[in-house]
């Protein structure tokens, strides 16, 4: 079988996407990826040499009202006459959209053409991307239960939000981890990360926090994009605050595997990847998400006991770096977060979702 799988513009939409077009590469299907033209799915695609892909030029909109508004009505009619063309040309049975307006054309082309068409929305909300996108799919894919309620009845499933395979296939033992990044297999480990967007307001707070952990036997890892990697590695060079920081990880099963604790948006994709590690968090969520979907995503952890949730505007350097010291200190604290995050982990959501893809008929 044939499958468009329409995933680009960013990490939390593009790596689930890859999962399960992985998946079905493993059964033989024949899969065309439709990434965005951002820097992102360039760079996380190299990794993937051999995956067929198209990028499309839709961008995202802020709102209707937006002096950007024709723009993004005219990169939208491109994409979607762009995916006409594909769907004529290469004939898929199905296609997917891992959300955002990536999906959108895709989805609507299949729809014009018949062709069955889903979407897998992996947050606790809809944003506006996926509520449009919704209409022109047989049915709905969710990473939360929670989300279902946004959704007519019976158009939507639980799935959760696929991972993939290589994080879990790959996983170093944590002294092994440590060793190969540089640090001491005896001290507590913070992994810090702000996801692919947004990760300014955390390394603004962790540069903050840096001079209030020093002596407290915390070794860092941050991934802090390319823009503040070198401000950020200076602050804790500057606090005594042994630091590993890369502004771009390739291998993030080594992070994970190191860690014991880790600072992180909520984005959904980042809390599947936690869960499947059982890493317990602080969760501070980018306020300026769509449908402030991240604080939601974050509710659902902390209502779990796996994190804790600290909106940004309180993330403060003093109060931060007590609360990083204090769970960082209690075993017993790291102990029960980790099973509870351990507990909301997905399993096989790359395989569930490759299975509602074919299954599909027209």
């Amino acid at each position: 079988m044939k499958f468009v799988i329409a995933c680009g513009g960013t990490g939390g939409h593009l790596f689930p996407g890859l999962a399960v077009a992985e998946e079905l590469r493993r059964a033989n299907h024949e899969v065309l990826l439709l990434v965005s033209q951002k820097a992102i799915d360039e760079r996380a695609l190299r990794a993937f040499p051999d995956m067929p892909r198209e990028a499309l030029p839709s961008v995202g909109l802020s709102s209707v009202f937006s002096p950007t508004a024709l723009r993004f009505a005219q990169r939208l009619f491109a994409s979607y006459r762009q995916c006409g063309s594909i769907c004529d040309r290469f004939r898929p049975d199905a296609v997917l959209g891992m959300g955002g307006f990536t999906s959108v054309a895709p989805l609507a082309a299949a729809r014009r053409r018949g062709v069955p068409a889903y979407l897998h929305e992996s947050n606790a909300i809809p944003g506006k991307a996926n509520r449009l996108g919704a209409r022109f799919c047989r049915e709905v894919l969710l990473g939360f239960e929670d989300c279902g309620k946004h959704f007519p009845a019976g158009t939507s499933r639980v799935t959760g939000t696929p991972i993939r395979s290589e994080l879990v296939a790959d996983v170093p033992a944590k002294a092994r981890a440590l060793r190969f990044l540089g640090l001491d297999p005896d001290a507590r480990t913070l992994l810090v990360m702000g996801g692919s967007q947004g990760a300014a307001g955390i390394n603004a707070a962790m540069a903050d926090a840096a001079p209030h952990l020093q002596g407290a036997g915390i070794q860092v890892i941050h991934l802090s994009g390319e823009r503040d990697a070198a401000k950020l590695g200076e602050a804790y060079r500057a606090a005594g605050v042994t630091a590993v920081v890369l502004p771009f990880c390739d291998r993030m099963q080594d992070v994970y595997a190191a860690a014991d604790l880790a600072v992180s948006r909520s984005g959904a994709a980042s809390l599947t990847e936690l869960s499947s590690f059982g890493l317990p968090s602080i969760l501070i969520p980018y306020p300026h998400a769509a449908e402030d979907h991240q604080t939601l995503n974050a509710r659902i952890f902390e209502k779990a006991g796996a994190a804790r949730l600290v909106p940004e505007n309180e993330a403060a350097g003093a109060s931060l770096a007590a609360l990083l010291k204090s769970l960082l200190a209690s075993g017993a604290s790291l102990e029960s977060m980790a099973a509870a995050s351990k507990s909301l982990a997905p399993h096989d959501a790359a395989k569930r979702v490759a299975d509602v893809l074919t299954h599909a008929t027209k």
